[in-house]
């Protein structure tokens, strides 16, 4: 089967950047479903991965966390699926990615597609769904009333692929005030467009453009991307006793400023469940069988923004080049070998 990986670390456009392999076809075991892989989209844990080291008898390492597609085999203790279902989900750190037309995946962390989406739009959607919605109702718990602040949220970086379902899904599932970030008018008019009831400038101080909406502190705040550089702007503008969550990766994140307040600390990684085979390994295909009525009501739609081209070390290389910019809206998707 055709798949894209790479052998050693670095640069996308160096020696160890992404290439066609060609790999035996996996075999499914246990509760392993065997899906044809007919749409991926990008996201940043894939250049992340693609500059650490590839371990020993792993080359070539093969990368993607997101894919729909069509179940082709079934290992002996699959019971939810049956071949031939359409299906979306965003795969396991620890096995091989989504970058090849066939790939393996257990069915506990799978949905079913959308039935109002094709593959490219369905493909868009699982990541970004499972970490909004796992760091929402999961972390900081935002059906649960904070002392103060309780009716609104700031999600910094509302225009990018996270940003972009939890918009979403805060209107579509909560009543809270959605007070999204961007940067361009392209990205801020997305935002809107998406359903925040206001936008901020996140290339500005965020405290005072809080202030100036005259409306409360928000209990709670999302953090997607630059969190070391609005650190100190989320600690004065949170309420006292809020919650505060966020999934990039600071360099140094030094929590003791939110001591004088209480706010508590929340890291959402999507991969959590899967990693450690956790007893509620389950509830992630129960949410993206949420997540998909959700589409099929018309309650959320796809945040696809672009799709590049097929499933190949060029298209994909580009892809990588574009998330790596951080200015992306939305989610880039390739689609078929």
């Amino acid at each position: 089967m055709k798949a894209v990986g790479f052998d050693q670390p670095g640069a996308i456009d160096g020696e160890g950047a992404l290439r066609d392999f060609v790999l035996e076809r996996p075999k499914p075991k246990g509760r392993d479903l065997l899906v044809q892989i007919k749409a991926v989209s990008m996201n940043p844990v894939d250049t992340k991965l693609r500059q650490r080291p590839v371990a020993e008898g792993e080359a070539p390492k093969v990368l993607g966390y997101d894919a729909a597609g069509v179940v082709t085999e079934l290992g002996p203790d699959a019971e939810n699926f049956k071949i031939g279902d359409e299906v979306f989900y965003a795969g396991a750190l620890n096995r091989p990615g989504t970058n090849s037309e066939f790939h393996l995946v257990d069915e506990r962390i799978v949905g079913p597609k959308p039935t109002q989406l094709d593959f490219p739009s369905a493909a868009a959607i699982p990541l970004t769904s499972i970490t909004a919605y796992e760091m929402l109702f999961d972390r900081l718990r935002v059906h649960e009333p904070t002392p103060q602040g309780s009716h609104t949220i700031l999600v910094i970086g509302g225009a990018g692929g996270v940003g972009s379902i939890t918009i979403q899904l805060l209107r579509a599932l909560t009543s809270l005030i959605v007070i999204g970030t961007a940067s361009r008018k392209e990205t801020q008019d997305w935002v809107r467009e998406l359903g925040a009831h206001h936008v901020i400038d996140h290339s500005q101080a965020l405290a005072p453009q809080i202030q100036a909406l005259g409306i409360e502190s928000p209990g709670y705040v999302f953090s997607t991307t630059q969190t070391d550089q609005h650190f100190d702007d989320i600690v004065e503008l949170i309420a006292p006793q809020g919650r505060f969550g966020l999934i990039d990766d600071p360099a140094v994140l030094d929590a003791r400023p939110l001591k004088l307040k209480s706010i508590s600390l929340h890291w959402e990684l999507m991969f959590t469940r899967s990693l450690f085979e956790t007893p509620d390994m389950e509830k992630q295909g129960e949410l993206l069988r949420e997540v998909s009525s959700l589409v099929d009501e018309g309650k959320i739609r796809t945040t696809l923004s672009e799709v590049l081209g097929p499933i190949d070390a060029k298209h994909l290389s580009m892809a990588h080049q574009k998330i790596e910019t951080g200015s992306t809206k939305g989610k880039v998707v390739l689609e078929g070998f």
